[in-house]
């Protein structure tokens, strides 16, 4: 877009104050302003988060146009311009509306429940050569999302993609305001947030208000809640039904059904449309999986991976450099980046734009590889090398050069840099734990939303994150606004530091031997006795240090460590002979707040809390000490035990005693099949020969986990089944060290298929009720040798 800010105003309904400026691009985020020049930043009210806390940071780094409904004192800002209005949001999307008017192509809109943005995806990876096609990057399908989507296009597109989801009734018919599609697609109706619907028609219908104006309408005659609907809904649009079975797919490199599905959608729209046909379907076989979120990995050599190849255009560059900045740390940035093709844009003004993304993420280093990339190599200025293929940088490359360096990977599909990842990721372990960091986050604020205006949270990364990983999930929680890190001992909270993080990290065992290395890195320490509390303040006095912060642990029934009441008046005695030190935070630690059974004695706990931490707050007037007291269980459960902050720990993780239907997974162990087997009637499968097969013959599936990666192996012999093309499998025969075995007898599966351990249709937490133990147990026994993957959104 550009647009001057006094039009944006008069295109919204809001009032203009201040100075008027050009706008180029929008942005809803304050982290995404790294180009503040031009950027016009929309202030949202969110659950947990006020955009409008963020204007003066955003005017101080450059920003100069801002859409607010709240208070501004907008003489504090002179070179700024602003529209107020009673709603940024509804402003966001009237703003889309008017900006979808000089779409001159079709705009297509897609919904469904599942598969939908698999379909965008594959539209683009068919588009015909020449055509200038636009599709909403990621997952931008929400009520901010989809107005965003529309305001990144230039408008001269001959398609754009837009992908809408809901959540809730009465989402839709403000998306179809916006978007007013020329063609609709509709890929399917399951469960996914089913929660907020009385019904799966009532849900159906809401998605098929996107259509209410639609002329013409492409929807999955596989799905017989569809094949009923939309001829019933739209007698009178031009209807095409979708049968995957019926379609010519040959060339598909996808056998299951959802693959099939999905690109028979997309093979359809480009008939709708009139294009060559032949030359279309000729696509089908570099069809390429869709990474549907950016993925963290480790790398060699103490590097950080971000892998965002087979999504190559200038708006998800801009997205994934913002993610690559936000969790490089002290680590220099390097991209590896491919030409970026059917972008629709002169080279010499697409590589321009590049150049301006890397400079204003601070990449240091580009890798580039191609022909175009090549030709432009002048636009960059940065450390910058180029090669004409992939293979050529194969055969050149020094893996010894990528030292403690974060490195993005974005390169468009045929220049197959999965290649270049193999070589660069730490860990080559087929078997990977996922961990979805957009499911955390979701989780995080599920658990804001039940306590009180201003309640701070100190958050559990202790156990490497309880086995999910510590640097990534605390960046991510820092990034959050969480208040505290929580970990086990110094040398965890000392990796976080050198990674970067910032925030308060307390030590819940800090022993003496690491009481120096604490104040080297500004670690606080739990203090839970009167020999902890003489030991640190010697610590601190040895090393001149005035004024740390401690934090005070009661013992009101857990019986594992902490002051008990009888020790509060000499511990209150022994801290004001300590002028080098203050409490931070009190805190004691429940037993029993997940069971029903426990809650008189949960209460006692409180009670006993109460009264012993009012004496040491009436000790110390001068100081704002923080108290804490409840847990993920307790937060659910005891609201009355809030106090001053929260503990959240295995809640964060997807795990609820309480209201698990809140919570989304965080994590997913998966593997791959490495060999299929045919075992006749009377042979056995694995160690001990306890893998009989008796009645008829097996198909056996094997897979490289076993119990050096955490797979327990009392979940032997048919206790316990994978995930296969969502079919379970049993697990046959004795775990192995590295491997096991599954009976995938009657499933479609070949080799190289995933397998879900546990995750999706497989909980961890019905893991744990087999093994009578808790989840915390199976997550934190995932091997270090099990390479975590992060996901974002």
């Amino acid at each position: 877009m550009n647009d001057l800010l006094t039009h944006i105003a008069a295109c919204v309904g809001g009032a203009f104050e201040g100075t008027d400026t050009t706008v180029v691009r929008v942005t809803t985020d304050s982290r995404r302003a790294n180009l503040p020049e031009g950027t016009l930043f929309v202030a949202i009210r969110g659950t947990n988060r006020d955009g409008h806390d963020y204007i003066e940071p955003l005017y101080r780094k450059g920003v100069r146009a801002f859409i607010v409904d709240g208070a501004v004192d907008v003489r504090r800002y002179p070179e700024a311009g602003f529209v107020r209005c009673d709603d940024s949001v509804a402003a966001l999307q009237r703003l889309a509306a008017c900006f979808r008017d000089r779409i001159r192509g079709k705009v297509v809109a897609i919904t469904g429940s599942n598969g939908k943005t698999v379909t965008k995806e594959w539209i683009a990876q068919l588009c015909p050569p020449g055509v200038k096609l636009f599709r909403s990057p990621k997952s931008y399908n929400s009520q901010i999302g989809v107005p965003l989507s529309l305001l990144m296009t230039a408008g001269d597109e001959q398609i754009a993609v837009i992908e809408a989801g809901i959540s809730r009734k009465g989402e839709m018919q403000s998306l179809e305001r916006i978007v007013r599609p020329d063609i609709g697609i509709i890929t399917n109706i399951g469960d996914a947030h089913q929660e907020n619907f009385d019904t799966p028609e009532e849900k159906a219908e809401e998605k098929l208000n996107l259509f209410a104006h639609t002329p013409t309408i492409i929807y999955n005659a596989g799905d017989p809640l569809l094949r009923r609907l939309v001829p019933a809904r739209y007698p009178d649009r031009q209807l095409i039904a979708v049968d995957a079975s019926r379609c010519d797919l040959n060339g598909l490199p996808y056998p299951d059904a959802a693959s099939r599905e999905n690109a028979a959608e997309a093979l359809t729209l480009y008939g709708v449309m009139g294009y060559d046909m032949s030359q279309v379907r000729g696509g089908l076989r570099s069809l390429q999986n869709v990474a549907m979120r950016l993925e963290l990995k480790d790398g060699i050599n103490g590097c950080k991976i971000v892998n965002d190849s087979y999504n190559s255009d200038i708006n998800s560059l801009g997205i994934a450099l913002e993610y690559l900045s936000s969790v490089a740390g002290h680590r220099e940035k390097t991209l590896i980046l491919s030409d970026i093709d059917q972008s629709g844009l002169k080279p010499d003004r697409l590589y321009a734009g590049v150049a301006e993304l890397l400079k204003a993420n601070g990449v240091t280093e580009l890798i580039g590889i191609g022909e175009e990339i090549f030709k432009h190599a002048g636009a960059f200025d940065c450390r910058k090398e180029f090669y004409l293929t992939t293979e050529n940088f194969l055969r050149g490359v020094n893996r010894s050069r990528f030292s403690k360096k974060s490195i993005l990977l974005k390169g468009g599909r045929r220049f197959q840099f999965e290649r270049i990842g193999r070589i660069l990721e730490d860990k080559i372990h087929t078997t990977v734990l996922e961990v979805n960091l957009d499911h955390m986050i979701h989780n995080l604020n599920y658990f804001r939303s039940l306590l009180r205006e201003g309640e701070q949270v100190m958050a559990m990364v202790k156990a490497s994150g309880y086995g999910n990983g510590t640097f990534e999930v605390a960046n991510m929680l820092e990034q959050q606004g969480v208040g505290f890190l929580a970990v086990a001992f110094a040398d965890e909270g000392v990796a976080l530091r050198e990674a970067g993080i910032t925030m308060p990290i307390v030590v819940l065992n800090a022993d003496s031997d690491s009481f120096d290395l604490m104040l080297d890195y500004r670690l606080e320490p739990e203090i839970y006795s009167r020999s902890s509390l003489q030991s640190f303040a010697e610590t601190v006095r040895r090393n001149g240090e005035t004024d740390y912060p401690i934090h005070i642990k009661l013992d009101t029934g857990m019986h594992r460590l902490g002051f008990e009441r009888q020790d509060i008046d000499p511990l209150i005695d022994a801290l004001k002979t300590i002028p080098e030190l203050y409490i931070r935070t009190i805190f004691t630690h429940l037993a029993g707040s997940d069971e029903a059974r426990h809650d008189d004695f949960t209460r006692g706990q409180i009670a006993l809390f109460r009264e012993l931490s009012d004496r040491l707050v009436a000790a110390f007037p001068q100081r704002h000490i923080l108290r804490h007291v409840d847990n993920s269980a307790g937060i659910e459960r005891f609201p009355e035990a809030q106090f001053d902050m929260v503990r959240l720990g295995i809640g964060l993780y997807g795990i609820s005693v309480a209201h698990q239907e809140h919570l989304l997974p965080v994590s997913a162990l998966k593997s791959r099949i490495v060999q299929i087997k045919e075992v006749p009637v009377g042979d056995t499968v694995g160690y001990g020969r306890h893998g009989i097969v008796a009645e008829h013959p097996v198909r056996t599936a094997t897979v490289p986990i076993g119990y050096a990666d955490g797979l327990n192996r009392r979940l032997s012999c048919g206790k316990w089944s994978f995930i296969v093309n969502g079919r379970k499998a049993p697990i046959i025969g004795n775990i192995c060290m590295d491997t096991c075995m599954i009976d995938i007898t009657g499933i479609d599966a070949h080799e190289g298929d995933t397998v879900t351990v546990f995750g999706e249709g497989a909980p961890v937490g019905e893991m744990a009720d087999v093994l009578g133990t808790i989840p915390y147990e199976i997550m934190t026994g995932i091997s270090t040798r099990v390479k975590r993957i992060y996901t974002k959104e």
